[in-house]
């Protein structure tokens, strides 16, 4: 989608947990979280939208970029934005995504590779631009391949990996960034993307989305100490997964999760 194609909202946003403390939901591809004066021509917004939807005022905690869909929490006071708020920074939440990517990727492992901030032209034309790289760590992990009969570019044939994949800090653009650094850039993606490879999307299948989803969020209730997780669908890429083969049941991709990204191999981080 283009920054200058208004986001249509065409269904009331999917709810995907809701209590009296806070509630998560499906975030759509292509919608903002919030107004910014950076896209003054918007005028649907995830936070207005969910407040009116169930009648009280609600309280980001954390975002998503506008391209990636996937699960988003919010709370509904005040003080519970502060207790998961707490949580994000004693690194306590557990974040797993789904990318399509350019090229075979042959397997998983852990990059560790600082980013350098990135700042907006105008939102932080005050801000210094000579700050050091910062930490940033993905874990990822390939689980499934397809090559199409398409030629692009030099070759007679496209081929594509569905990664796991699992942000273990949270940089800016880190997931988007740390794959176009091992030249397997998201698909999709406008900013550090091939642009060759974005374009067969949108002509051969329609996809003009960036194909990275936000797939689950596991972390203990704030109030209960209860373990929530929360997992978004595929929603519009359900097809296009069908079409390469790919698995579209969610508890596949809970096993691939739960494999793959060991919940002792935290207690290691420094």
């Amino acid at each position: 989608m283009s920054s200058a194609e208004p986001f249509v909202l065409t269904a009331p946003l999917n709810i995907l947990y809701q209590d009296q403390y806070l509630v998560a939901v499906d975030k759509p591809s292509g919608m903002l979280v919030h107004r910014s004066f950076l896209d003054k021509h918007e005028t649907v917004f995830v936070m207005q939208t969910l407040r009116d939807q169930i009648g009280q005022h609600v309280f980001p905690v954390h975002r998503l970029d506008r391209p990636t869909s996937g699960v988003l929490l919010f709370a509904l006071s005040a003080d519970i934005a502060r207790l998961l708020g707490e949580q994000q920074e004693k690194k306590q939440w557990r974040k797993h995504y789904l990318a399509v990517v350019r090229g075979f990727l042959a397997q998983g492992g852990e990059l560790d590779y600082p980013l350098k901030e990135q700042l907006d032209k105008i939102a932080d034309k005050f801000s210094r631009d000579d700050k050091a790289a910062q930490h940033a760590i993905t874990r990822y992990q390939p689980l499934q391949q397809v090559e199409l009969p398409i030629p692009v570019s030099k070759y007679p044939a496209a081929r594509y990996s569905l990664v796991a994949l699992q942000p273990i800090t949270g940089r800016k653009h880190q997931l988007r960034r740390h794959l176009a650094h091992i030249r397997h850039p998201i698909v999709g993606d406008t900013s550090h993307g091939d642009g060759k490879h974005n374009a067969l999307f949108k002509d051969n299948f329609n996809c003009r989305r960036l194909l990275l989803v936000a797939k689950q969020l596991q972390l203990a209730h704030p109030v209960t100490g209860e373990t929530l997780v929360f997992s978004a669908g595929l929603n519009e890429l359900e097809p296009l997964f069908d079409l390469f083969g790919w698995p579209v049941d969610e508890h596949y991709y809970q096993q691939q999760f739960a494999a793959y990204f060991l919940e002792e191999k935290w207690q290691k981080l420094p």
